[in-house]
């Protein structure tokens, strides 16, 4: 039997390093509607929702005919939400597809949809190449080590791998798009708090790790422009005017 597969697009108005990150404006359309559009070139609209804790992003989605579901105020992370909503909404596996991708890559999304389909049980992260010195040795980034099997090893905000003079030779970068099984979900949620290596590095997929589930990276492109600061939203809207809008 084909699994059942949601996508959930976390969104919080609160971001502490762009506040109201989600409605921001791109070309004149809100950050989570652009990110919305791109995931329904993939998957049907009904199986996609917001989950958010702000009336404002839920009304932006509304106007736009965008499902979306209220959870708590109280979440640490996004996939925390994505489990309030696994917990309310059946499903076999959940992509999650943080809120910040306006321009997430179709086909990118197709390569989590169909390890979704073919491997319900295996959770899984999307991957690229690191381009240059900057995007490695940004704090913004998360660098991904994985084994010859593309099983996650370490994520980390750090330069890695780096040698004992530590510049930058090769590197992958997280794509945040992720396949969650719903008992993974689960294990997720019934934790109590961040657990030690996630609250470090402040990256979400470490509590997995550290729980002992094992993590499959998948090989995406570089096209992805994650929104975390001002000049990303540059970024954004430069590649936008290079390229032509795709939502109106």
């Amino acid at each position: 039997m084909r699994p059942t597969v949601r996508v959930v697009i976390p969104a919080r108005l609160q971001s502490t390093r762009l506040p109201h990150k989600p409605l921001i404006e791109i070309a004149g359309v809100p950050m989570i509607v652009r990110t919305y559009e791109q995931c329904a070139k993939v998957f049907n609209r009904e199986m996609i929702v917001v989950a958010t804790d702000a009336p404002e992003i839920e009304a932006a989605c509304n106007n736009r005919g965008i499902g979306t579901i209220m959870t708590s105020t109280t979440h640490l992370t996004g996939t925390d939400r994505v489990a309030e909503v696994a917990s309310r909404l059946p499903a076999d596996v959940y992509i999650n597809v943080q809120g910040d991708e306006p321009l997430f890559d179709p086909n990118d999304l197709q390569i989590i949809y169909d390890h979704a389909l073919n491997a319900p049980n295996v959770i899984a992260n999307g991957y690229c190449s690191i381009r240059d010195e900057e995007e490695f040795t940004s704090r913004m980034t998360p660098k991904v080590v994985f084994d010859g099997q593309g099983k996650l090893l370490y994520m980390s905000r750090a330069p890695i791998p780096a040698g004992k003079e530590a510049r930058f030779q090769f590197g992958y970068r997280q794509v945040c798009a992720y396949a969650f099984p719903a008992q993974a979900l689960d294990a997720f949620a019934k934790h109590p708090g961040k657990t030690p290596l996630e609250q470090v590095e402040d990256i979400e997929i470490l509590r997995l790790l550290e729980l002992g589930h094992t993590v499959q990276m998948l090989a995406m492109s570089d096209n992805s422009i994650p929104v975390d600061t001002p000049h990303d939203v540059m970024k954004v809207e430069a590649a936008l005017a290079k390229h032509g809008p795709s939502i109106t």
